[in-house]
């Protein structure tokens, strides 16, 4: 007869989340969306204002995201979790920097 498997991990190593913590990882998540919406659609604050909340709102998002749902706190060896989100990270940020950077430079020259 066949042995009903543990998930992922066959040794039964790897700790999930509980209910409770997938809900409020989502609900914060959600309100972190919220908020952003609402700003905008309001006009509540100038334009430099809102897009630096947003910003911070959406680094808040990243953070709950990771520990809520992608268990970043947990596991076996957290260290080389935390240091391929550094990668990851940097690489992003990389991506990004130079986009706006191209992108500015594109629109100073027309």
């Amino acid at each position: 007869m066949a042995q009903p498997t543990q998930g992922h991990d066959a040794h039964g190593h790897e700790a999930h989340g509980s209910l409770k913590q997938y809900v409020i990882g989502f609900l914060l998540s959600i309100v972190l969306t919220i908020i952003p919406i609402v700003l905008v659609m309001n006009h509540v604050f100038e334009k430099t204002a809102t897009i630096v909340i947003i910003m911070v709102l959406a680094v808040m998002q990243f953070l709950i995201q990771l520990v809520f749902f992608m268990h970043l706190r947990e596991g076996e060896k957290p260290r080389y979790n935390v240091m391929a989100l550094i990668l990851g990270v940097f690489i992003v940020f990389v991506i990004v920097a130079g986009s706006m950077w191209i992108m500015g430079f594109n629109s100073m020259v027309q």
